[in-house]
């Protein structure tokens, strides 16, 4: 209860999710907020992109997008090496596309000034 929050879309302020979703820890190099489950103001396309540099190259993935205002919010992993293998079929939210509204003190911080507690996959 201390920790949760509500995802709000940077560009929009729509609620796209919520920490009670966090399913695993950001692996280095990336910047994001891992999601079980987001709100029907998430969309995607059904085409696959594929990384050309950073963290995700290599990877396959279809883009997460803010149903309102058409922002760029994240991704779903739809292939990669193992390193990052434990992301696939998960939503990945962007810290820096991502605002957090905290319930308990109802502050608003932005998603990449948040550490929320550890949390962890089960094999």
């Amino acid at each position: 209860p201390e920790e949760c929050a509500v995802f709000h879309c940077r560009g929009c302020w729509t609620v796209l999710g919520d920490s009670l979703q966090l399913c695993g820890q950001e692996p280095p190099g990336l910047s994001i907020l891992i999601c079980f489950e987001v709100t029907n103001d998430v969309t995607w396309e059904d085409s696959l992109q594929v990384g050309l540099e950073g963290a995700l190259l290599g990877c396959a993935y279809y883009l997460l997008f803010c149903r309102s205002c058409g922002m760029a919010v994240g991704f779903i992993l739809y292939s990669s090496g193992s390193e990052l293998a434990h992301l696939r079929d998960l939503f990945c939210f962007f810290k820096d596309s991502i605002m957090c509204y905290f319930l308990k003190n109802q502050m608003i911080i932005e998603a990449s000034k948040v550490n929320f507690p550890a949390v962890t996959l089960k094999k």
